[in-house]
Formats: structure tokens, C-alpha cells, sequence
């Protein structure tokens, strides 16, 4: 893990937060091991959430502002804001993005989102030709480590609030595996304000024992873009359904081909 470098982008208000415990547990143990770890801390540097016309500077069409393709060809311009271009040079250079946080409303912070929506701009991050297995970022890896309010009972295929595997699939799918980020099992802090102190120091300690191999993690399974007819709407071509037919579940909580959900699949690698 020598010389490997580690984004953290960590969200949360509060130094004596878990999830700042969690950060700052990633930080020493990868640090220890040879990684460049970098931090970007929203909340600190007051890192703006919207995405509006102030991050291209001039805007090339204001009769029609459209933030992707304004934010494209300021990024192929080098004029994008100088706060998303930190983050981008901070991105490019990692092989490990870390997002630390706590789960709002069955998402990221609004300034984790505004981070999402500001800093992975179309060209840069993405494209029409670069995405999912094909994506800018396929040599790259990405993690989300967050904190719950709920019990992981809530969060069970027969609990109120859903299943975990559901939740995860647009953060996950469509935005992680969407830049083509090799996707990491989740690490999820089921409820640490309603645990003890000592379920929480067991917590982080499971945390600073999976980083200690997090490099050799086996990603999540995600479908391949070779797996969908781009003429037929982007479906999956009759050859791969018809090889998945006879199986009990679907390919993943997205791709269900109507069938039940596979287990865990966006939970556990190799599921």
C-alpha cells in the first residue's frame, strides 16, 4: 500500500462526531502504511453545495443555461470555479475515494450531494463514451463509509424502512459505478448514537481492521456495458436475459429482470 493515495471526503459538522472518529481512524491507519491521504473537509472549507452559472464563470449560452455542458467546456478551458478544480486535482489523483458521512434522508448531506453534482462534471468525470465498466475512473476504487440513525433491522428487505441494498443502488449504480469507480462494499455504522461506547469502539476498530487490506477488496458485481443494446434503448440484449431466465434472482437491485432482488449484492462482494 506504499505510496498509494487516499481521498477523504468527509461531511460532517462536528469534531466529535463518529463519523469524524471514523475519518480520523482511515487517516491513521492508511497513513501508517505508506498512503498519501489527502482530506477534504466540506464543512471546513465551506465548500459551496449549489451548482449554479458562478462555477463556469462566462457563460456561453444565458439564454439557455445548462449546467453539464457549461461546466464542459469550462473544464476544457481551465475555467471552472478554484474551488471544484482543487477537488478534481484531488480526485485525479487518488486511487481511493473514501466518503464519509451521515445518512440524510436515505442519501448524502446536502453538501456531500452539492460536492456529487459539482465536482463530477461532464468531461471530466463522465462521458456519453466513458461510463459504467467504461468509465473515466475504472482504474480507480470508491467506498462510502456512513454513519445510520436507524437500526440495521429498519434497513432489512422486511423492515420499514427498506432494504439497505435498495438504497445504496442509486448512490452506488448511479453515481459511483456511473464514472466507472470500482465500487467497494459499503462500510455501514449501524445507529452508533443508540450503541454503547463500547459497540462503538468495536465499530471503529472493525473499520481500522478492513482498511488494513482495503486494497485487495474485491469490488461489488455491477452489469457490464457490453451486457445492453445501445440501439435497443440501452436494454439488456436477449442473449444475457436469456442466460439469466432459469436463475432465482436478478442480476442486481436495479437490473432485476422482474425477478426477487439478489441478496446483499450491493452490500457484499461476490453475492
Amino acid at each position: 500500500m506504499a505510496s498509494k493515495k487516499v481521498l477523504i471526503v468527509y461531511a460532517h459538522q462536528s469534531g466529535a462526531s463518529f463519523n469524524a472518529a471514523a475519518k480520523d481512524a482511515a487517516v491513521e491507519v492508511l497513513s501508517a502504511q505508506g498512503c498519501a491521504v489527502e482530506v477534504s473537509d466540506l464543512y471546513a472549507i465551506k465548500f459551496r453545495a449549489a451548482a449554479t452559472a458562478e462555477d463556469v464563470g462566462e457563460v456561453k449560452n444565458p439564454q439557455h443555461f445548462r449546467y453539464s455542458e457549461e461546466t464542459k467546456l469550462a473544464w476544457e478551458e481551465g475555467k471552472l470555479s478554484a474551488d471544484i478544480m482543487e477537488e478534481q486535482r484531488k480526485l485525479k489523483e487518488a486511487e481511493l475515494v473514501i466518503f464519509q458521512f451521515p445518512m440524510y434522508w436515505f442519501s448524502f448531506p446536502a453538501i456531500l450531494k452539492g460536492w456529487i453534482d459539482r465536482v463530477l462534471t461532464l468531461g471530466f468525470a463522465f462521458s456519453p463514451e466513458k461510463r459504467f465498466s467504461e468509465g473515466v475512473f475504472k482504474d480507480k476504487r470508491a467506498l462510502l463509509s456512513f454513519t445510520t440513525g436507524s437500526q440495521q433491522s429498519m434497513f432489512s428487505s422486511n423492515g420499514i424502512n427498506g432494504d439497505m441494498n435498495v438504497t445504496l443502488w442509486p448512490m452506488q449504480n448511479g453515481i459511483l459505478h456511473y464514472c466507472g469507480f470500482q465500487v467497494l462494499a459499503p462500510q455501514i455504522f449501524w445507529a452508533p448514537s443508540d450503541s454503547s461506547a463500547e459497540a462503538r469502539a468495536a465499530m471503529l476498530e472493525s473499520w481500522r481492521k478492513r482498511l488494513a487490506g482495503v486494497f485487495g477488496d474485491a469490488p461489488l458485481t455491477f452489469t457490464p456495458l457490453e451486457c445492453f443494446d445501445v440501439k435497443a434503448g440501452f436494454q439488456l440484449k436477449p442473449d444475457v436475459q436469456e442466460k439469466h431466465a432459469g436463475r432465482e434472482f436478478g442480476l442486481t437491485a436495479g437490473v432485476h429482470l422482474g425477478k426477487p432482488l439478489p441478496p446483499h449484492s450491493q452490500m457484499k462482494a461476490g453475492v
